[in-house]
């Protein structure tokens, strides 16, 4: 049986990289500067000359390597992934020149709209395939520079973590007593990202101006839409490998905020979940909750989806908790998409044979019974060693090497068609 109380991990907030706090300018306006503004130099120490690390041939190569393993469609270019190295062997020299030069600019993001699973569009923008280059070239420097300041809590698109960390340690909290949960949704959150507030956490822990302006550029690079090159001038386009890391770093605030208040929470990319043991903590939880993110972030929560409720009367990551056996938990998809799928089975008996069914497939494809994933079927480790990028976005994430691999912005869908329930040891 499972511990009364799980394990609080250590909440220690890194050094720089509290809250934000606000100062007055002579004229009466207000500006964001970090908390840590008055050890800059110690944040930003050896962030000079980040651009030379970014062009630098062993990164550029593992950078190109990533690019041509995740595919995806072409940008508004028309080039295709397959064209990327001859194209570069004509022209890496002048890219890399302007990079250095502070003059390299961005072409527009092209636009993609993919359903979500419970409904409404998801807005992609998928980068031309030398930018997307570049940006998993940024990706790589700054990664080691910003992960490491990140919150625990946090799951969503960072190396060794996935969905299903995140999932299991929400277990932990509600098997422990906190049983209420203030479940939060940000509305249309990278359609939304103040460009301003979003660089200056960013200058926190980067000095080289290059790259500041180049990640800047990106922001603004604007959306094609029926040939026309439409302004951006809010938001970080999903679609483009830098994109959940700018995500973290917009909302580590938040999580630093929940850290200084001893809150049990976890938070996978913009969606994010609060354990409480009452419903009057949930309420009061929610409501501080909501005065800093409109107030601080700017963003804005999507009241419809966001309460204050019993676990098993909520979702996340695509799937929802409930009681058996007193303190015994499982992750099942929604009952109405169990029925999908079943026709009236027992949830055993559709986990059952969706699994057969995946096992099967994984023979003779690498889709795992899902057209979403190409790579979620190496992730699942269910027989075949194929890996490819999503279908809709063009993205494949990284093997976090856990037993099921929930690491695919895409995964709950193949849970919904799948139809499996999951039991967690």
């Amino acid at each position: 049986m499972p511990d009364s109380q799980p394990k609080q991990r250590s909440q220690q907030t890194p050094q720089g990289a509290s809250d934000a706090k606000t100062m007055v300018k002579p004229d009466g306006r207000h500006r964001e500067q970090s908390a840590g503004a008055v050890n800059r130099n110690d944040n930003t120490s050896g962030t000079e000359s980040l651009m030379e690390q970014v062009v630098a041939r062993a990164n550029m190569l593992a950078a190109l390597g990533r690019v041509q393993q995740n595919g995806g469609a072409p940008g508004t270019d028309g080039m295709t992934v397959d064209e990327l190295r001859a194209h570069l062997q004509s022209h890496w020299l002048r890219i890399k020149t302007e990079l250095l030069a502070d003059t390299y600019k961005p072409q527009a993001v092209r636009r993609v709209e993919i359903p979500k699973p419970d409904g409404g569009m998801r807005l992609l923008g998928i980068p031309s395939v030398t930018d997307r280059l570049i940006q998993q070239a940024l990706l790589q420097v700054l990664t080691p520079i910003f992960d490491p300041t990140f919150s625990e809590f946090s799951f969503g698109f960072r190396p060794g973590r996935s969905a299903h960390d995140a999932v299991k340690l929400a277990r932990e909290y509600i098997e422990a007593g906190y049983d209420w949960v203030v479940d939060f949704d940000l509305a249309k959150f990278f359609d939304r990202v103040n460009h301003d507030k979003l660089m200056v956490r960013i200058s926190r822990r980067v000095e080289d101006k290059r790259v500041l302006h180049l990640i800047r550029r990106y922001l603004q690079a604007g959306v094609m839409l029926n040939g026309v090159v439409v302004a951006t001038e809010e938001g970080t386009p999903q679609g483009g490998p830098l994109s959940p890391l700018l995500g973290n770093i917009m909302l580590d605030d938040l999580d630093k905020l929940l850290e200084e208040r001893g809150h049990r929470f976890c938070r996978y990319a913009d969606d994010c979940n609060i354990y409480v043991r009452s419903q009057r903590a949930g309420d009061r939880t929610m409501s501080a909750v909501r005065r800093f993110i409109e107030g601080r972030l700017g963003l804005k929560l999507n009241e419809e989806k966001s309460k204050v409720d019993r676990p098993q009367n909520r979702k996340f990551l695509g799937f929802s908790f409930f009681r058996r056996k007193g303190t015994q938990f499982r992750l099942a998809p929604k009952r109405s998409s169990v029925s999908k799928t079943g026709s009236g089975r027992s949830p055993h008996a559709a986990m059952v044979g969706a699994w057969s069914a995946a096992f099967a497939r994984s023979r003779r494809t690498s889709a795992a019974g899902c057209s979403t994933s190409g790579s979620l079927a190496r992730r699942a480790s269910i027989g075949t060693s194929k890996a490819g990028p999503c279908a809709d976005c063009g993205f494949a994430s990284g093997n976090n090497g856990n037993a099921l691999g929930l690491d695919c912005v895409n995964f709950g869908r193949w849970a919904y068609r799948s139809g499996f329930v999951l039991s967690t040891p």
